[in-house]
């Protein structure tokens, strides 16, 4: 059998994805039962069996014998057809002859359960390297290893070696890098009301990963929402699309764990410094339309919503409480969350003071006082869920003085059942709302113990609905670019490093983005020739020297700039102390001259750039921008291409973005010209893969309607195998 390298092995399965024998096997095959109690196969065999999975279930171990009244075959080629799945639990540099011969036995999936391979060190990562191997050349499909393995409630099949009992049947998927975080979110589920579809524990992902699982799971009519545990990804680019695709139809929800561990690299523009592994995480899942929880309780918190809620069509939602102080907290945890309180309609208002105590608050949040029963509950659930302006409720239920909390749930379920608009609960307490929950359980409704968990349940709802809303909005590629000139200049086999500014400017300038002038001079003589044709001695007509070196980045750090010359004589002696001073500072460095340009007209600052993520590709980035961006770390950012709404996202997301409007003393600035500016950077980042990072800092933003500048630029080139030129 010829060795294969991994990419090989990756791109033919990539051809080959049939993973129907993994997930709906006919016939199943455990190598490594056992008759021991004490051994996880032994505990493999009894979740097999006793959960009655209806296809073939067959044992085999060298020792033979019977388990649960099963023979225990010596070798996989006696066990009787049909058999579609191997489950291996054996030490694992038993694993490749083991999985030859269920390549042999025509077996197409397998499930490595054992430990012991990359997770080890090199060795392990050889013996993985093997089982590939093999597992190509029989057209087999693998699941781990290092996993747990993987879960059908709907088909009865439960092929892992967990403690029982399994997790109810139910319509959340849950894909987890982490076999122990499996085991916990079973246990947790049976107690917080909600049950999964399926459960796969993806281990090293050393063949089958959560992007393959995408699609099935799409498919599949038991999953109504599909909820993700990652410590990372593989192939950034097509999990994006994937996830993608799938989100059109069902919602994601992910847990990004060891968002801090991976450190800062080394970049060479700001935006490579502040683009951290985290930001392009964030940046792909808002492109992909995945919900990002920020602990696994939120994770399972938004996915029942999503479940089991109608849409939310807008952020405006009212608040129905019996007692203020929980109002309260809601109404700063919706704020909190992106949503905010919807302002009654002044016949809501009238129509809730006629059913309601003369001391009842009727303004949102609706404060129904103690004494609220369910007559009240459900009668004002009504009229709140029937104002136009209203677009969802949060209802907050702590122990009724006088009323059982079942019994008001009882009142409420109809009222909400004949709506379309969706409601979540805040039943807080514990042992006196447990009829409560139990009866909100059955229909279907979703409830938490705290308004801070329904407010964020409340905000995954918008979000979805928001993403399903810009799915219409393709990105924005523009006609007007000279891809050509862009090639030439990004592209040239022997460039790599950091572009010279004058041909960033062209770059940037190829693809529509305003640029101030920028000339090399040599010499003092030639500063002031390049000065003087640009206007210098006019009135108002104000220039600045920019030291031009390959050695220095960040010019300002080390006074490589100057600015306000306006005559001859100032341009000159400019020049001479500007290459005096930075050769004291740094005389490493190479110094080729200053850099004439014209001072730009008075505007706001911002920063635009681009770090091409290793994962995901072209990450932009948006800001408040200047000297102090490190500092500030007002920032955005967004996988590339980018639709008109994306980058509109971005700009209100950031202080940067919303002063643009103008603030204070500070007139409205051209923001359509700074999407513009976005827009066209994403594609100049998409049409040369060999721009490793890219920066406009600053962005003079000039008064509406004037356009936007770019000051300053870099840009470092990376030349790698794969880029092609435009």
């Amino acid at each position: 059998m010829p060795a294969l390298c991994t990419g090989q092995i990756a791109a033919l399965f990539m051809d080959t994805p049939n993973l129907q024998p993994l997930l709906n096997p006919r016939g199943i095959v455990i190598i490594g039962a056992s008759s021991d109690p004490t051994k996880l196969g032994y505990s493999l065999a009894r979740n097999l069996v006793q959960e009655h999975f209806q296809g073939a279930v067959h044992f085999v171990n060298p020792r033979g014998g019977s388990l649960f009244g099963r023979q225990i075959y010596t070798h996989v080629n006696q066990a009787p057809d049909p058999l579609d799945l191997a489950i291996l639990l054996i030490p694992a540099p038993a694993t490749p002859d083991a999985l030859r011969a269920c390549g042999q036995r025509g077996i197409r999936a397998a499930i490595l359960s054992s430990g012991g391979f990359r997770e080890t060190g090199p060795e392990g990562a050889l013996l993985e390297q093997a089982c590939l191997e093999i597992a190509h050349f029989y057209g087999m499909r693998l699941l781990g290893p290092n996993c747990v393995g993987l879960i059908d409630t709907h088909q009865r099949l439960n092929a892992t070696f967990l403690q029982p009992p399994g997790p109810q049947p139910g319509e959340i998927a849950f894909l987890s890098h982490s076999g122990a975080i499996c085991a916990a979110i079973i246990d947790w589920s049976h107690g917080q009301g909600f049950g999964m579809s399926r459960l796969v524990s993806l281990g090293n992902e050393l063949d089958v990963s959560a992007t393959d699982l995408f699609a099935p799971l799409a498919a599949d009519p038991q999953t109504s929402v599909i909820t993700l545990y990652l410590e990372s990804v593989q192939s950034g680019e097509r999990f994006v699309e994937e996830a993608r695709r799938t989100a059109r139809g069902k919602p994601v929800v992910a847990l990004k764990v060891g968002r801090y561990a991976s450190g800062q690299r080394a970049a060479a523009s700001h935006t490579g410094a502040l683009a951290g592994q985290d930001s392009a995480f964030s940046a792909a899942f808002e492109k992909a339309g995945i919900l990002r929880a920020q602990s696994s309780e939120e994770m399972f918190d938004m996915a029942r919503a999503l479940a089991w809620s109608p849409p939310l069509p807008g952020r405006s939602i009212a608040i129905l409480t019996s007692a203020g102080g929980p109002g309260v907290t809601a109404a700063d945890a919706l704020e909190a969350n992106g949503l905010h309180l919807a302002d009654l309609s002044e016949i809501t208002r009238q129509a809730l003071q006629s059913a309601l105590p003369p001391a009842a608050s009727v303004h949102n949040p609706v404060d129904m006082l103690a004494s609220a029963g369910p007559a009240e509950f459900a009668g004002c659930l009504k009229l709140v869920l029937d104002d136009p302006g209203v677009d969802g409720v949060l209802a907050i239920m702590p122990p009724p003085p006088a009323s059982s909390a079942g019994g008001v749930a009882r009142a409420m379920i109809p009222v909400i059942q004949a709506h379309h608009k969706p409601v979540v609960f805040a039943l807080m307490g514990a042992r006196l709302i447990g009829e409560a929950v139990e009866h909100l359980r059955a229909a279907r409704i979703p409830e938490y113990r705290f308004p801070e968990r329904a407010a964020l349940a409340m905000a995954a709802l918008a979000q979805r609905a928001e993403f399903l809303g810009r799915l219409a909005e393709p990105a924005v590629e523009y006609t007007d670019v000279n891809r050509n000139l862009a090639a030439q200049i990004a592209v040239p086999s022997s460039l790599q490093g950091m572009l010279p500014p004058e041909q960033v400017i062209e770059l940037l300038q190829a693809y529509g983005v305003s640029c101030a002038p920028l000339s090399l001079a040599v010499t003092a003589d030639q500063a002031v020739d390049i000065a003087q044709r640009q206007g210098l001695g006019q009135a108002g007509c104000k220039f600045v020297l920019k030291i031009a070196s390959p050695d220095l980045v960040h010019k300002s750090d080390i006074g490589g700039v100057l600015l306000n010359l306006d005559t001859v004589e100032a341009v000159r002696t400019g020049f001479h102390q500007l290459l005096e001073k930075v050769s004291q500072r740094q005389p490493q460095a190479r110094l080729l001259g200053a850099y004439v340009q014209p001072m730009a007209p008075a505007g706001q600052e911002v920063i635009i750039g681009m770090t091409r993520d290793p994962q995901f590709g072209p990450l932009i980035l948006f800001g408040s921008g200047g000297v102090e961006v490190e500092g500030l770390k007002d920032l955005a950012f967004g996988l590339a291409p980018l639709s008109r709404q994306e980058a509109e996202t971005m700009l209100q997301r950031t202080w940067a973005g919303k002063k643009l409007g103008g603030f204070r003393s500070l007139p409205a600035a051209d923001r359509a010209a700074v999407i513009d500016a976005l827009l066209r950077l994403a594609q100049l980042s998409i049409d040369c893969p060999a721009l490793a990072e890219i920066e406009i800092n600053p962005l003079r933003v000039l008064p509406a309607g004037q356009g936007v500048l770019a000051i300053d630029a870099r840009c470092r080139l990376e030349m790698r195998k794969s880029d092609q030129a435009v």
